[in-house]
C-alpha cells in the first residue's frame, strides 16, 4: 500500500529554518503531484506548496520567496525547505500525494494519500 512519512519538524525561533522530508513508498503511477499542507491551530488545512512529476512547482502566497519544495526521485522523498520562519507558519505539516491532473493547492480532497504530519512551531 501507499505510505507517506513526514519528518523534520521542530521548534524554532522567528527567522529560523527547517527542512521537512516526506518519504514515499508503494505509489503505483508514473505521474504524480505531491503537496505540502499546513493545519494551524484553530484554522483550516491550507496548501503551502506542490510539485508535479515534471518539476512544476506552485506556492501559496505566504510561502513564496521563503519556502522551496523539491523531490529526490531516487530516494522517493519530497522536501520542503523553510526559511525566514514566522509565528504564523506554526502548525502541523502534512505531505500529500495524488495524480498530476488533480494537482491543487486549494482542494486537498484531490489527494488520496496523506502522511501522519510533523509539527512545526515558530516562537517569537
Amino acid at each position: 500500500q501507499v505510505q507517506l512519512a513526514e519528518s523534520g519538524g521542530g521548534s524554532v525561533q522567528t527567522g529560523g529554518s527547517l527542512r521537512l522530508s516526506c518519504a514515499v513508498s508503494g505509489y503505483p503511477y508514473s505521474d504524480y503531484c505531491m503537496g505540502w499542507f499546513r493545519h494551524a491551530p484553530g484554522g483550516e488545512r491550507e496548501g503551502v506548496a506542490t510539485i508535479a512529476n515534471d518539476g512544476t512547482t506552485r506556492y501559496a502566497d505566504s510561502a513564496k520567496g521563503r519556502f522551496t519544495v523539491s523531490r529526490d526521485n531516487a530516494k522517493n522523498t519530497l522536501y520542503l525547505e523553510m526559511n525566514s520562519l514566522k509565528p504564523e507558519d506554526t502548525g502541523m505539516y502534512y505531505c500529500a500525494l495524488g495524480r498530476v491532473l488533480r494537482c491543487s493547492l486549494v482542494n486537498d480532497w484531490r489527494y488520496p494519500y496523506w502522511g501522519q504530519g510533523t509539527q512545526v512551531t515558530v516562537s517569537s
